[in-house]
Formats: C-alpha cells, structure tokens, sequence
C-alpha cells in the first residue's frame, strides 16, 4: 500500500470508519471526541457510520439521558460531545467564540448590557427544565428582553450561554431542540487551565484523527495556532498503527472526517472537491472507500422504502456492489424503514 493510500485508511481506521465499530454511542463520541450536531439527522448517521447495532432512536436516547451531549464547541459551531468532555472542552474554546461573535449580537441589538440580562433571565427561565427556543424567547419577554424570533437574535444569544457554560442542549422534542441550564443537564461547569487543556484536546485529536498536524488541529478545533501548537507540544503523540483492510462507509451531512483537517485532499480527489463543498461550511454526503471518497449519495422516502442513489466520481471501483448494500441495509435498519440501493455510476 502506498504511503498516500496508507494515510486515509489510517485516518479512517481512528476514526472508526475502517476496521471495528462501536458497540455505544458515548464510545463513537469519546473517540472522534466531537460530532458536528448542527443538523440532528446527519448528526444520527455520524454515529451509525461508527457503530454496530446501533438505531436512530438509541442515538437520541443518549442525548436524553445527558450520556452524550449537544453543545456549541469547537468553531463555535454544534457538536455532539460525551458528557464528561463538555465543560473542559467549552472551557478552553467557548471564550474565544464569545468574543468573536460580539460584533454579530451588536448588529442584532445585543450589546453588552442586554446579553447580561438575557443570560440572567435564561438562567431563571429554565431552572430545572429544558425548553425550545420558541418558549424561551417568550419567556425573555416576561423578563423584559425583547428578542424577534424571526430574527437571529434568539440563537446568537443562547450560543453565547453556551460558550460560556450557562446554558447546553437539552433533549429533544422530535427533531426539535430544547435548551437546558449546563449545571443541570451535565454539572458543575470545572474548566481546566488552557495548557492543560490544549494537551489534552491535542492529544485526543492525535488518537482520533492523526496523521495530522498542528495546523491541522487549529483547523479542526478553531484555536489560534500558537495554542494548537503549544497543545501539540504538550500532547500525547500516537503512531497511527499499519492497516490493509477493506471498508465502505455512507457518511452524512458534516461528517467530521472531512471537517477534521486544514485540508481534504488526501480524501477527496481535487476534481471533485466541489462535488463535496459546493460553497459554505455546507458538507454532502460522501461514500467512503478506504479512507477516500469515491462518490456522493442521497436518499427519498417513496412507498415506505428508503431509496439510496450512489453518485459515484467517474465509476466505481469494482467489487462495491455487495458492500454498498450491506451499508444501504444497515442504514435502513438504523432508521427503521425497508432500504433499495441504486447507483448512477
């Protein structure tokens, strides 16, 4: 195997997208450390991509009991983290966020004094009790916290709560997110310091994403990279172990395997890097093969059937029939609907 198909296999592998699946939800969480959670349902798939047996319903279980839990973290976007990693993680990226965001709350009449006092009323709003943002907003009111609901107001202000450990999702209503006060959902909001916490983050980016770099983890987690390189310096180095396996993976929106790097190129061929990220942060779904995506997919409910179309970049390599299907089936098992597999290709 070449050093260049070695790298994405390898990537793969930690990632748990080659080799042995997860048994739990919490054990996919713990080892990517963080899944993009800004959209619930590639949320679920980012999880059966690295698990075995797993269902939909599981997924949100683990969110209900607070084992796994949504927060704004790395970025300052939404991600799914195990429990016991959120307030060390927010602790050590929250701030930063928070202050880059200041210039967005004043264009959305949330200066200083009025982001106080909406975090002050969040924090008697939803004293023991998680609520959705509609019920929120009309409870800022109550306190005299005027917000637009149809504006962004609402959302800049509970994920400034939330990268500042006041507030993290709470369970969900459906597909509907609520918001609960973070010492109630999870405990008490214990930082740690930022050396201690950049080594540790560093170190647990290397064991779930490595080969990697420094600039890579600055990438991935939205430090500046003087700290990505001073936690680098500091963390626990691992040699990617050697793999010459087969694996096919159907990855969802946001998958963190092509938001993990500085760059995708050792995964997605330059042609058709457009095909994944055609603008924005907005990420498709990708079909994985070895570490490297060979397509993109989508499915449509008609009759009761899921229908999973294979989009493939130029052809297919041979012999993937069979291992499509099986992840065609299992996607349907996760979801719970009968599943057909077509390709274009």
């Amino acid at each position: 195997m070449t050093t260049v198909d070695a790298v994405p296999l390898a990537r793969a592998h930690a990632q748990l997208l080659a080799g042995p699946r997860a048994g739990g939800v919490a054990e996919v969480v713990r080892q990517v450390v963080a899944l993009q959670a800004q959209d619930i349902r590639a949320n679920r798939l980012g999880v059966r991509a690295r698990s075995a047996g797993l269902t939909a319903s599981d997924v949100d279980a683990a969110c209900a009991s607070g084992a796994v839990v949504r927060t704004w973290a790395m970025r300052g976007t939404l991600h799914m983290l195990a429990a016991e990693d959120v307030a060390w993680i927010v602790g050590l990226l929250g701030p930063r966020f928070a202050a880059a965001g200041r210039s967005r709350r004043l264009q959305l009449g949330l200066d200083d004094e009025v982001t106080a006092r909406g975090v002050t009323a969040l924090e008697s709003i939803l004293a023991g009790r998680s609520l959705p943002r509609g019920e929120i907003v009309a409870g800022l009111a109550d306190h005299g916290v005027v917000l637009d609901p149809k504006s962004q107001a609402p959302a800049h202000l509970l994920a400034f709560a939330a990268l500042t450990g006041v507030l993290c999702r709470g369970a969900d209503r459906g597909d509907e997110p609520t918001y609960a006060l973070f010492s109630d959902w999870v405990g008490p909001f214990e930082t740690l310091q930022e050396e201690e916490a950049s080594a540790r983050l560093a170190s647990r980016y290397l064991a779930a994403y490595a080969p990697a770099t420094a600039e890579d983890f600055a990438a991935w987690s939205g430090l500046t990279l003087r700290q990505a390189r001073a936690g680098f310096a500091a963390a626990d180095h691992f040699e990617p172990p050697i793999v010459d396996e087969f694996s096919v993976r159907l990855l969802g929106h946001f998958d963190t395997y092509l938001l993990g790097y500085r760059s995708r190129e050792l995964a997605v061929p330059a042609e058709y890097d457009r095909r994944i990220q055609a603008g924005g942060g907005f990420i498709m779904p990708a079909v994985l093969v070895n570490g490297r995506v060979v397509g993109t997919w989508r499915q449509d409910r008609k009759k009761g059937e899921l229908q999973v179309r294979v989009e493939p970049f130029g052809g297919l390599p041979g012999g993937l029939d069979a291992a499509l299907l099986t992840e065609v089936e299992d996607l349907g098992r996760f979801l719970g609907v009968p599943a057909a597999f077509h390709s274009a290709g």
